[in-house]
């Protein structure tokens, strides 16, 4: 996701950083919307590289742009992880977290939201100056 101009916006508050700091709660595929979040996910190839596309809902969408939404990341997380139980690996929930409070603000209806296992874990400040994709640049799809 390209998100130059957010690192100066999302490090403002206390709320907002404390997004990514804890856990996803315990699996389940109910959405905390009451209708589902996410589509549907699948894992592409980029090279040699894995990426797990989320393709999330228009209900999801919807509930990512609002104010408050960052209390939701770890409930929609448990559908992603519901759909692609081998996602539920470390630096993932971050990117996902990311994208989930910042994807619809910077870049509206962008077909999925990619998640890359190959990508560094990293700080929230960093997560967030990165545009949700550290150590290296935005997958071509």
């Amino acid at each position: 996701m390209r998100l130059a101009r957010l690192a100066g916006v999302a490090v403002a508050g206390a709320v907002v950083s404390g997004v990514l700091s804890g856990t996803a709660a315990p699996i389940s595929a109910a959405s905390p919307l009451g209708a589902p979040a996410v589509d549907h996910v699948e894992w592409a190839k980029w090279g040699d590289l894995s990426s797990l596309r989320v393709y999330p809902t228009p209900a999801g969408r919807d509930a990512s742009a609002r104010p408050g939404a960052s209390a939701q990341a770890g409930q929609v997380w448990n559908e992603v992880l519901a759909l692609a139980p081998d996602a539920d690996i470390p630096g993932m929930y971050e990117q996902f977290a990311c994208h989930w409070q910042f994807a619809e603000l910077f870049e509206p209806g962008k077909v999925s939201w990619n998640l890359e296992p190959w990508r560094p874990e990293v700080s929230y400040q960093d997560m967030v100056a990165a545009g949700c994709n550290p150590g290296g640049t935005e997958e071509p799809f």
